[in-house]
Parts: structure tokens; sequence; C-alpha cells
């Protein structure tokens, strides 16, 4: 039998969360069905004073309504040591602010607490950019601010995707070919007339069969990914722009590349890992607040919650 736990969640305001599909509360839920604490905690809430970071923690009970999906308990600052793991699940702009917070939580991990992610991986790992560190499994990629840079790279390749490396749900993605009447324009938008840098990687026409979310937890591959098949007219497979999630088992080549990374990325401290791949080419290494527990469980009977359950117990027993 498991000790029972302390488990505190950053997350956005409670009231915000869509219950029905947020990752966050599904682990929420799961903890609490094994008779852990459950609390949260708002990043705004985070102080630091004399070498401890405190926050106001609200104890929370999750229930099986989407609608009053938790009921509240006391409210109390406390400092992170007083939890036995602290999970940073906050939604990104990763703007000054968010790293503020894993300086803070950097701080609190010094002091003794136990963070997932890492703060310091989290800081470390550009979800964009990480896959520098991987070119052997991504799209032919680059990395520039200077419009030329980007021209000849459309001209090289003909059909690609333009991305900033802050956004986040599909926001500012454009597909540009070559003949593109706009291309001029999209990049000096991109680049704010070339201060700004940008990804830009070959468009990938396996994004029909989906944008897939493979998950990691824990240094385990989970064996179904979550495919964000783009609606009609769309180039972005995102939820958030309208894509449909459909959970599929893994292929091969998207098993070889989890398998891979997957010991890597958790001897960082990158608890929960959510790999972009089209077409079994990675794009992205999501490591903020990766999502789609809900919709791969749903669909494939696999609860991620409870495999991040089970490696925050065992992250804790030692």
């Amino acid at each position: 039998m498991t000790d029972r736990l302390r488990i505190a969640f950053i997350v956005d305001p409670l009231d915000r969360l869509k219950a029905y599909k947020d990752s966050s509360i599904a682990m929420m839920r799961e903890a609490h069905a094994r008779g852990h604490a459950v609390f949260a905690i708002r990043r705004e809430a985070l102080t630091w004073r004399d070498g401890v970071v405190s926050a106001r923690a609200l104890a929370i009970r999750p229930t099986a309504d989407d609608h009053a999906w938790y009921l509240p308990g006391e409210e109390a600052v406390l400092p992170l040591t007083a939890f036995d793991a602290v999970l940073m699940r906050q939604d990104p702009p990763f703007d000054f602010e968010y790293v503020t917070a894993t300086w803070m939580l950097e701080r609190a991990v010094a002091g003794g607490a136990r963070v997932f992610n890492d703060p310091r991986a989290i800081r470390d790992h550009s979800e964009k950019l990480a896959i520098c560190e991987f070119p052997q499994f991504a799209p032919t990629t680059l990395i520039a601010r200077d419009g030329a840079d980007v021209h000849a790279f459309i001209d090289e390749l003909g059909d690609v995707i333009l991305k900033p490396l802050d956004g986040m749900g599909g926001s500012q993605i454009f597909r540009v070919r070559a003949d593109d009447p706009n291309r001029n324009v999209i990049v000096e938008t991109l680049t704010h007339e070339g201060v700004r840098t940008i990804m830009a990687q070959r468009f990938l026409p396996q994004i029909a069969e989906g944008d897939k979310r493979v998950l990691i937890v824990g240094g385990e591959v989970v064996p179904y990914s979550l495919a964000r098949i783009p609606k009609a007219g769309e180039t972005r497979g995102n939820l958030a722009a309208g894509g449909r999630g459909v959970a599929m088992p893994l292929t091969e080549r998207e098993r070889e590349v989890a398998e891979y990374l997957a010991p890597v990325l958790w001897g960082r401290g990158l608890l929960i890992v959510g790999l972009d791949m089209i077409g079994g080419q990675l794009t992205e290494i999501n490591v903020t607040s990766p999502t789609c527990f809900v919709e791969i469980a749903e669909q494939s009977g696999f609860s991620v919650a409870a495999l991040l359950v089970d490696m925050l117990e065992e992250a804790c027993a030692r």
C-alpha cells in the first residue's frame, strides 16, 4: 500500500480548466482516487523569502462531475517542501513570468522540494528548438531571423511551414509555397521585420494523416498516440485549431524515436513529455504542460493518468 502523498498542481485558474478534456484534472482525479491529497496552486502565488519558496495552496477534492469538478477545502500558504510532489502544469506563453517561475521552482528544488517537470529542464528545453539536439529524427529545418535566409529556404524546398518559437496550439503557423504571393509579408510579420527568430520546416504531406502526439511518462512510452487530424482546408492538426483527435497504436518508427528519447529526457527530470511527430518525423518536444491524456484514455482504454501517478508514487518512494 502506497503511503498517502500530498501532491500540488501549479495550474491555470480552476474555473478556466475544461474538465472533460483537461489532462491535469485527469491526473488529479487519479491521484485522489488512490487516496492521495490534491492541492492547486496558481503560478502567481509563488513567493521566495529568506531561502524558502512558498505558495498559497488550495486543498481540493476532484469529483466525476465535469461541471462542478472539484470541492474546495482549506487554503493556506505553505512551503513547497510541504508537498511530496509539485507538478508544474501552467500553460504557456513561455514568457519572462514563466521563466521567473522556473527560477523560483529551481530554488525550491535546491531546498528539498520535488518538482516535475524539473524547472531547469523546462527552461533549457525550448519546445521548438529542442529538436536541434536530435536532427536525425527531424524534418529539414531552419532556425533563422534574417528574411533572406528564410526566403532561400522556401525557394530551395518549395513548400514549407513557418512558425514562431514561442507559439502554442497552432498559433501563427503558416504554410508557404515558393509561389505564394503573400510570402514576403508572412516572413516580415513572423520575423518582425528581421528582429525575431523563427522556425521553418519542410512541409510534410503526411499531416493529412495527423500530427501525432506521442507521450512519454517517467521514461515509459505510452503505446498510443493521439493523431490530431486537420479539418478540411487546414494544414494544422492542433486541437485548438479545430483538429480532430484520434487515438492510434504507435507505428514502429514512432516507437523507435520515443524509445530513444525516453531515457534521455527522463534522466533530465522531464516526467511528462509530448513528442509531436508527422510521418514519423519529430517536429517538437513539448515539456511545459503536455496534454491528450483524456482522449487517449477514452478511445484506447489506456490510462495515461494512471501511469503518471504510478511514476509519481515510485519517484516519491526513493
